[in-house]
């Protein structure tokens, strides 16, 4: 790491999990580039996904405001992307639309007028390409801004987070690891059975759950390849630590595995310590797993991968286990580490063990803990 520059973190992750981790990094002196999947197929980002056959901005949205939200940007702008819409009547959402477009919601009323001007701007041209009949109930005004920018700037995602981060005057980085569009997840199941769609993966029903899962594959438009987003592949070349979760395993962690380049850009940078932080709990993607057997997986979807070394990750971050039995929060067990110190030994992976969980909020991680833990693994 040269003298006197930042260290440079490059987060890989999908939205809520990683909240925690993501804002108390943003209190440590690092540089922080989160990148995050674009095969969201559910929520807001399904219906403007599917209406328009543009890119899933949910997810590129949500990191932004986590950045905008540890930063302490809380100015009318973010407030205005952070909004979401009555989820009541259809025409409620409509006319609540309407008050943003048209520039006489008070939030943009009191806005310096080159934002306004600006927001307007991506939201009338969001507005003009869904047509009349676009349901908005429960949509988020920061998905139809981001999606507007996207329009305006010849369907040019990196250009339209650039100047959304601008907008909301974030200085934290955030990109799809692809600027492809029609990307899809699909999942096989132990028993050979099929399952397409982010949004089906991550909430199988308890049959398929129980079943488990085989293998992911990611697909674009027509079947063709995944390619990397040209500004994630800069960031790993600059990156000292590459982090993969706190997150939906199958769905928001490993994919990205799956986008051409990444795992040969990642590689190739020789000094970046590539850390993967276990989850605290099992979900219904990861039910009957352990974190030792996680690794083993992703080992072996790494090595399918063009470029790919021996091994993924140089460190796992694993939670204490205090019990000898299995216990659980809610309807999930806690993720057990399993035969952890064989599998890293044979994969040459170091283990970190800490007490990574929340004090205050059982089964979520302790953001400030993670972070510390992150900072001590940074090259010298």
């Amino acid at each position: 790491m040269a003298e006197g520059r930042l260290p440079h973190i490059v987060l890989f992750s999908g939205g809520t999990a990683c909240r925690t981790t993501n804002l108390a990094l943003l209190s440590k002196p690092v540089r922080l580039t989160r990148i995050v999947p674009a095969w969201d197929s559910g929520g807001s980002s399904k219906i403007i996904r599917e209406s328009l056959g543009v890119l899933a901005v949910g997810d590129i949205r949500q990191a932004l405001m986590t950045m905008a939200h540890g930063e302490g940007r809380a100015g009318d702008v973010v407030k205005v992307c952070n909004a979401r819409m009555t989820s009541g009547a259809e025409e409620d959402a409509r006319t609540e639309f309407a008050l943003y477009a048209e520039g006489r919601h008070p939030l943009l009323e009191r806005m310096e007028p080159g934002l306004r001007g600006a927001i307007l701007n991506y939201l009338r041209t969001f507005r003009a390409a869904i047509g009349a009949d676009f349901d908005f109930r429960n949509g988020s005004i920061g998905n139809f801004i981001l999606t507007g920018a996207h329009l305006a700037h010849n369907s040019d995602i990196n250009t339209a987070i650039f100047v959304f981060r601008k907008l909301c005057d974030i200085a934290g980085h955030v990109w799809p690891s692809t600027t492809a569009d029609g990307v899809d997840l699909s999942a096989v199941l132990n028993d050979g059975s099929r399952v397409e769609g982010q949004h089906r993966v991550t909430a199988l029903d308890d049959a398929a759950s129980e079943t488990g899962i085989r293998d992911i594959a990611l697909s674009g438009r027509d079947g063709a390849g995944v390619p990397a987003n040209e500004a994630v592949l800069e960031s790993l070349e600059s990156a000292d630590a590459i982090v993969f979760g706190p997150g939906s395993f199958f769905t928001s962690v490993l994919p990205h595995f799956l986008v051409e380049g990444i795992v040969a850009a990642i590689v190739r940078n020789v000094h970046a310590r590539r850390i993967f932080i276990g989850n605290m709990l099992q979900c219904r993607e990861t039910r009957g797993l352990d974190l030792a057997r996680m690794l083993e997986i992703a080992a072996a979807l790494w090595r399918r991968q063009e470029g790919a070394d021996a091994r993924p990750f140089t460190h796992v971050l694993a939670n204490h286990q205090l019990l000898p039995f299995e216990k659980s929060v809610g309807p999930f067990a806690y993720l057990g580490n399993g035969a952890l110190e064989d599998v890293g030994a044979r994969l040459g992976i170091e283990r970190v063990i800490g007490e990574f969980e929340d004090p205050w909020q059982r089964g979520q991680h302790d953001g400030r803990a993670v972070a510390d833990a992150l900072s001590s693994l940074l090259p010298p």
